[in-house]
C-alpha cells in the first residue's frame, strides 16, 4: 500500500501502530484496565446492561477523566496549528471531552462512500495537541485528524506521533482507515484541503468501550486443564505441540507422555501466557499453556495428560507421522465460526474419519477474534477433537478484526515460524507431511509481501502433491480477487498446485482444473479451487459460474482428501453426513 505524504510536512519520529505511551502520564489501556476492575467489584452484575456514557462520565475519576480526554492520540508541532476533527455524524453521543477541550462544530462535513463526518476545530499553539477516546461506545466509524498551520508559508514539522500511523493527506480519493483501505473520501470542504490527515484503524473504538461491551462465556476457566489442543511447530514425524488452558490460579503446566503400551513416561514443562478479556465478566483472565514434544518416534502412537499438582488432564493419544509414507487423510473445513452448529460438523467428521492424520480450517475459525469467548466456543463445541489430531488453520478477516491484527490467534496456536518476511510470525506457514507441501497463508495480510515465498516454497519442493489453503478464494461469484490471481495464480499454474482451498464466501463450490483463469481438460494440467463453508448458509443471489463442477447455496460440509500415492479422492460431505461432492486426480 502506498501512502502520500504531503511536501510541506517532516516526520522526525514515524513510530509503529504499537507504541506505547509514557507510563508515567498513564495511558488508556492502563486506566480502563482500572475502571474495569472498579467496576466489577462496586456494580451487580445485573447492571451492566445499564451501564452508559452519562454514567461512566461520572465514574470514572478526575485523574482517569484526564488521561481518557488527552492520551487516545498526541502529537507535537513545531508552528501553531488548526487541528480537525472528523466525527461520524451517526454516532449518538459526543465524546465527553471535545466541548470541554475547546473545539467547535462547524458547518463543514467529509464524506467517504459510506458515512458522513461532522468536522470539529480548534487552535493550537506550538507544542503538544493532546486528543481523547472516541467515546464509551463502540462505534466503529472513529473519528479521524486533519492538521494545518494557521500560517499557511510555515513549514509544519510533526513529532513525537502516538500511535504512530502513517501521515496522508487529505484529499479525495484518501482512506482513513488502514482495515478498510478501499473506504476512500469523497467530499473533503476546499478550506481541508491538502492537510496533514493522521490515518487510523477501526478498532480504536474498542480502546475504552464499555457500553454493551460485557460478556460471558459459557465455558469459564477452571483449575482443571481444558481446550487442550494439538499442534505442529515443526515434524510431524518427530514432535507436538501441546497446548491448554487454565484459570489464572495455575501458574505452572507440564505434559507427561508415554509411548502406548509402556510404562516409561517422560515429562515436559509448559510456557505460560496469561491472557485478559477485560469484558468477559466471569473469567477476564485465563492462562495458557504451551509445551513442545520433542524427539518423538514416527509413527508412534503415544498417550499423554497435562496438568500440575492436583489438576490433571484425562488421558489422550496422538500418532506421529510415519516415516517415508505415501498414504495419509486429512480433513479441512471453510468458515467454522465458533457456532454449536459447526461443532456438530467437527465431531461428524471426527466420528467418519478416524484415519484422519490432521485437520485445517481455511479462516474466519471464530467469528470475533478480538473475544476470547468466541474460541471458548470454539473449543466448547469441538468436544476435544482436536486434542487427538492437531489442527493446522489459517486466519481470516473475522479472526482478525478492525486492524487490531489477530493475538488471540497467535496467543492459542503454535504454528511452524517459517512464513514470509514482513508477515506476522505464524499467520503464513508450510509443512510437508507425507508426500505432501501445505502453503498455508494468512490473505488478509499484505498480498505482495506472500508472493516471493510462496514461489521459492514451490519451487524447493520434491512433494507430490502441492496443496495451498487461504481465506479469501481467487474465483468465486460474488467478489474476485484480482490483486491474488495476478500475484499468486500465475505461481500455482508455473508450479502445479494440485488445489487452492478457501473459504470467506459462504457457499460449497469446486471447480474444474484451471490454468492460467480457463478451463483446461485435465488434472494434469490445472489446479482446482474449492470453497466451503462449515455453518448452515443460504446464497440467495448465487450465479452459476462457467468454471465449476459443483455449487450448493446452502447447507454446510466437511472435506475429506485421502492420498494413496499418486492417487488422491476428494470427498466432500454435508452436516447429515451425504456425499455431495467427490472426485478422484491420479497422477
Amino acid at each position: 500500500m502506498r501512502y502520500i505524504f504531503i511536501a510541506s510536512i517532516f516526520i522526525s519520529s514515524l513510530t509503529s501502530c504499537h507504541k506505547t505511551p509514557p507510563q508515567s502520564q498513564g495511558s488508556v489501556a492502563a486506566v480502563m484496565d482500572t475502571v474495569i476492575s472498579r467496576l466489577y467489584a462496586n456494580v451487580p452484575e445485573a447492571q451492566f446492561a445499564k451501564i452508559d456514557d452519562a454514567f461512566m462520565r461520572q465514574f470514572v475519576t478526575d485523574a482517569e477523566r484526564h488521561v481518557l480526554a488527552t492520551r487516545y492520540q498526541y502529537f507535537t508541532v513545531n508552528v501553531p496549528v488548526t487541528v480537525s476533527i472528523m466525527r461520524d455524524k451517526g454516532q449518538p453521543v459526543v465524546p465527553f471531552w471535545l466541548e470541554p477541550a475547546g473545539f467547535a462544530k462547524t458547518t463543514m462535513e467529509v464524506t467517504n462512500e459510506e458515512y458522513t463526518y461532522e468536522v470539529w476545530q480548534k487552535d493550537f499553539p506550538a507544542g503538544q495537541v493532546e486528543l481523547g477516546i472516541n467515546g464509551f461506545d463502540k462505534h466503529r466509524p472513529v473519528y479521524f485528524v486533519s492538521v494545518a498551520p494557521q500560517d499557511k508559508t510555515a513549514k509544519l514539522v510533526l513529532s513525537d506521533v502516538y500511535p504512530g500511523y502513517p501521515v496522508d493527506t487529505l484529499r479525495v480519493g484518501a482512506f482513513t482507515y488502514h482495515d478498510w483501505s478501499g473506504l476512500v473520501i469523497t467530499k473533503v470542504p476546499e478550506a481541508l484541503q491538502g492537510q496533514a490527515l493522521f490515518t487510523t484503524v477501526r478498532g480504536r473504538a474498542r480502546e475504552a468501550h464499555v457500553v454493551d461491551a460485557f460478556r460471558k462465556t459459557q465455558f469459564p476457566s477452571h483449575a482443571e486443564p481444558d481446550q487442550v489442543l494439538l499442534t505442529w511447530s515443526a515434524s510431524p514425524q518427530t514432535s507436538i505441540d501441546v497446548q491448554w488452558r487454565t484459570a489464572p490460579a495455575v501458574t505452572q503446566g507440564e505434559v507427561k507422555y508415554w509411548i502406548e503400551g509402556t510404562t516409561d513416561t517422560l515429562t515436559t514443562k509448559a510456557s505460560r501466557n496469561q491472557i485478559q478479556d477485560r469484558m468477559l465478566f466471569n473469567d477476564r483472565y485465563v492462562n495458557r499453556f504451551t509445551a513442545q514434544l520433542t524427539n518423538l518416534r514416527a509413527g508412534t502412537h503415544y498417550g499423554y495428560r497435562v496438568g500440575a499438582g492436583l489438576g490433571w488432564s484425562t488421558v489422550r493419544s496422538f500418532q506421529t507421522e510415519p516415516a517415508k509414507t505415501k498414504d495419509f487423510t486429512y480433513v479441512w473445513f471453510g468458515d467454522t465460526h465458533c457456532f454449536p452448529d459447526s461443532g456438530k460438523l467437527v465431531s461428524l467428521a471426527d466420528k467418519n474419519n478416524k484415519d484422519a492424520a490432521f485437520y485445517s480450517i481455511a479462516g474466519d475459525i471464530v467469528s470475533t477474534g478480538l473475544n476470547r469467548d468466541d474460541w471458548d466456543h470454539l473449543f466448547g463445541y469441538s468436544h476435544d477433537v482436536f486434542s487427538c489430531k492437531p489442527l493446522m488453520p489459517v486466519p481470516g478477516n473475522h479472526d482478525r478484526q478492525d486492524g487490531l491484527g489477530a493475538q488471540l490467534y497467535y496467543d492459542l496456536f503454535s504454528l511452524p515460524k517459517n512464513g514470509p518476511r514482513g508477515v506476522d510470525t505464524e499467520s503464513s506457514y508450510a509443512f510437508e507431511y507425507g508426500n505432501a507441501l501445505f502453503i498455508m497463508i494468512d490473505a488478509t495480510s499484505e498480498v505482495d509481501a506472500h508472493t516471493p515465498w510462496i514461489e521459492e516454497k514451490l519451487a524447493n519442493t520434491k512433494a507430490t502433491w502441492k496443496f495451498v489453503m487461504f481465506h479469501f478464494p481467487p474465483y468465486n461469484f460474488e467478489e474476485p480477487y484480482l490483486d491474488i490471481q495476478q500475484a499468486w495464480v500465475p505461481l500455482f499454474d508455473k508450479y502445479h498446485v494440485d488445489m487452492v482451498l478457501g473459504g470467506h464466501i459462504h457457499y460449497y463450490m469446486r471447480s474444474n482444473p484451471m490454468f492460467a483463469g480457463k478451463v483446461v481438460d485435465n488434472f494434469g494440467k490445472g489446479t482446482v479451487y474449492a470453497i466451503s463453508i462449515s455453518i448452515p448458509s443460504h446464497h440467495e443471489a448465487m450465479t452459476p459460474e462457467p468454471y465449476a463442477v459443483k455449487q450448493y447455496d446452502s447447507g454446510y460440509f466437511y472435506q475429506r482428501m485421502e492420498i494413496h500415492d499418486k492417487s488422491l479422492t476428494y470427498t466432500a460431505v454435508d452436516s447429515e453426513g451425504a456425499v455431495k461432492d467427490t472426485f478422484t486426480i491420479r497422477k
